[in-house]
């Protein structure tokens, strides 16, 4: 059964989701990368959309104009999060923001915003942008489109938007982190192994 959660979402809603689950979002998400945290982080510009409760995804969507006010989506493939780690901590303490989307991990600042401020960062498999944009009901609002195509704050709402891997949780668990150490140590012991097989290699 799948696990879906709505926006606006609450604290209560996160804390039974742990690094490692699978949600589906329903409700709205807002493309959100480098230069949009940039502007408020950097330059205190007022982000032009309610974020209070809501989510963000990581993402350079490639979208087509349907009319003079209309937009809809192409493709939405996920920005690798990292580069949005320097800013995560108070972007969430900021904006309210409770569920981020991207691609890989983020570090130990964006955990500790995650724990103090209620929020969870999440990965959307790469290479599903097509599927990604299927799950776009509508193209709502358009922000900062003086930022160009990828950088826009497009306020989208979906259905079922996911597979979501929760990647860090509300109490400090980081999915990337914790399978690091699992593989390191399946690494030793394989190279242990290997070793022993070809210790007659000088």
């Amino acid at each position: 059964m799948k696990k879906v959660i709505s926006t606006p979402i609450s604290d209560e809603t996160l804390k039974d989701i742990h690094a490692g689950d699978v949600i589906y979002l329903d409700g709205h998400i807002v493309t959100c990368r480098d230069v949009a945290h940039r502007r408020l982080i950097e330059y205190g510009r007022e982000i032009p959309v309610d974020l209070a409760g809501g989510a963000i995804f990581h993402a350079g969507p490639i979208v087509r104009k349907k009319d003079e006010d209309h937009y809809e989506m192409v493709s939405i493939g996920p920005t690798t999060s990292m580069r949005m780690e320097k800013f995560e901590k108070e972007f969430i303490k900021q904006t309210g923001v409770k569920l981020i989307v991207g691609k890989g991990g983020m570090g130990a600042d964006t955990v500790e915003g995650c724990m103090n401020y209620k929020a969870i960062h999440c990965v959307f498999p790469a290479g599903c942008a097509v599927l990604a944009a299927t799950e776009v009901e509508e193209i709502e609002n358009a922000e900062w489109m003086d930022l160009g195509m990828p950088e826009t704050l497009w306020v989208c709402r979906v259905k079922e938007f996911g597979p979501l891997i929760v990647s860090i949780d509300t109490h400090g668990g980081n999915l990337f982190e914790s399978n690091k150490i699992i593989f390191n140590e399946k690494k030793d012991k394989q190279f242990e192994e290997i070793s022993k097989k070809l210790k007659f290699i000088k």
